[in-house]
């Protein structure tokens, strides 16, 4: 690409340009180090403050690092912290730029049959309790309009809450349910209606937030919370609350995705103790409580009620063709929320609403989940299994619910390219660069894994442990 000097675009914003398009088009890696400046403003024949302001704005958004005395390189970090420069009105105009290159690659080896995909974070068709509905006709859904609220379908509402009550002992007094096109909509509302832009939000570090698009499209700023096998760490969050004024905390305290640890108990009520102390509300997402293999912990929303804004989904277990999410939380929340989804024209669709209740209130539910669990329990055993010969080189905690497992290289430290030889084996995973700044560590959703499919899936592993280690260490 050359720069098109009759442009009326500045030629250091053309530069930036060029720069963006061949770190999105996977030319330029994350790590790849940038031509020097002498060399670069000699190859597109402009003065080097014009590079060098190219850099630097490209630097600030979070494209590029600087470091002094070893040259300019691709940043490393989440696809997702990188910003559209403003200039760029074609990406403004979506909520975000290309995808990171690997999840592009990615994407074209699925439609390879000899490809074996634990990227997902969906059930597998097999394991989605298949229920029998009955016939309903158009007159009959019409008529069930008379149903339909501001906050959602009311039957559906009335058997969400029941549960909530019933398994999870959620208070309901002065609460409300908002029925939801699943729970990244009720995240979205949540946003829209409590935070300005710029505004701080706190998550765990891992987290799953990083990769969404949402943040940057809302002004919005995620600080990443440093993390241990009990969760997110509660000096750490009291530390960045008082440096970066953060307003709100999102966890996914039960199988954390993507790590599926569970924040324990003792510190479930530290973090709630901090988070009264500074009246920092907190999102808890429970996507996952339903699939538990163990005794559950206490839900943040059953310890401190009119601290927490709580979330659930249908769709890790109907699957996401089923888009129903919903959230409970003070009433006189509630109305607003609702009010914002009103004025956001993102209504939920009645019939997947009517369809949910179906199935919710099915005589053969409990004993469809309970079977989902046997089978997810049995194939979390089989992952086990299949990674027993390399837990010295791939760390990992067998999981007590959920949909992953995370795995650690215990060795000399990976780069993204490591990650390549993945693509290589048709091997798809969740690389720790999905979710953090880290890249020692993959996500893995166990819940497909078949006896075939985890001797193959052994195989591509002991071939790629093998090049690992006989590579030299950096």
């Amino acid at each position: 690409m050359t720069l098109n000097r009759k442009s009326k675009t500045p030629l250091f914003q053309q530069l930036m340009e060029i720069i963006i398009a061949e770190i999105e088009s996977g030319k330029l890696a994350p790590g790849d180090r940038l031509m020097p400046e002498r060399k670069m403003a000699a190859f597109y024949q402009v003065n080097r403050s014009t590079v060098n302001h190219a850099l630097e704005e490209l630097t600030s958004l979070g494209w590029l690092i600087r470091k002094q005395g070893s040259g300019t390189e691709v940043a490393k970090g989440r696809w997702g912290s990188r910003q559209a420069p403003q200039f760029q009105w074609q990406h403004l105009l979506t909520t975000r730029n290309q995808p990171d290159p690997y999840i592009k690659e990615q994407n074209r080896l699925k439609k390879n049959p000899a490809t074996l995909d634990f990227a997902s974070g969906e059930l597998p068709p097999d394991l989605i309790p298949d229920f029998k509905f009955p016939a309903l006709t158009w007159d009959q859904i019409i008529k069930e309009e008379k149903n339909l609220t501001v906050t959602g379908y009311t039957p559906l509402k009335d058997t969400i809450t029941k549960k909530l009550a019933q398994k999870f002992h959620l208070p309901l007094e002065n609460q409300d349910l908002l029925i939801t096109a699943g729970s990244t909509q009720a995240i979205s509302l949540i946003l829209q209606t409590l935070l300005q832009p710029g505004d701080v939000i706190a998550t765990e570090d891992p987290s799953f937030l990083f990769a969404l698009p949402l943040f940057q499209s809302l002004g919005l700023r995620l600080q990443g919370i440093a993390t241990d096998q009990e969760g997110i760490m509660p000096k750490e969050l009291e530390k960045q609350i008082l440096a970066k004024k953060v307003k709100l905390l999102y966890l996914n305290p039960t199988f954390q995705n993507p790590t599926s640890r569970c924040l324990s108990y003792e510190r479930r009520i530290k973090i709630i103790e901090i988070c009264r102390k500074y009246y920092v509300p907190i999102i808890e997402d429970d996507i996952f409580g339903e699939l538990n293999f163990s005794t559950p912990i206490p839900k943040l929303k059953e310890i401190a009620p009119e601290q927490v804004l709580y979330l659930g989904s249908l769709s890790k277990i109907f699957g996401s063709s089923i888009k129903i999410g919903w959230l409970l939380a003070p009433t006189n929340l509630i109305q607003t929320l609702a009010n914002t989804k009103k004025i956001l024209d993102s209504e939920t669709n009645l019939f997947s609403q009517i369809v949910a209740n179906f199935a919710l209130n099915n005589p053969e539910y409990d004993e469809e989940h309970t079977q989902l669990l046997h089978n997810l329990k049995m194939r979390s055993d089989l992952l086990c299994q299949t990674f027993a010969p390399f837990k010295a080189d791939w760390q990992f905690t067998e999981i007590k619910g959920g949909l992953y497992y995370w795995f650690t290289w215990q060795h000399q430290n990976l780069s993204r390219k490591d990650w390549q030889l993945f693509l290589k084996e048709n091997l798809l995973v969740a690389p720790s660069f999905f979710f953090s700044n880290d890249t020692m560590s993959m996500r893995i959703n166990y819940t497909s894994l078949t006896p075939s499919k985890a001797t193959a899936l052994a195989k591509k592993i002991a071939g790629i442990t093998q090049i690992l280690l006989t590579q030299p260490t950096l």
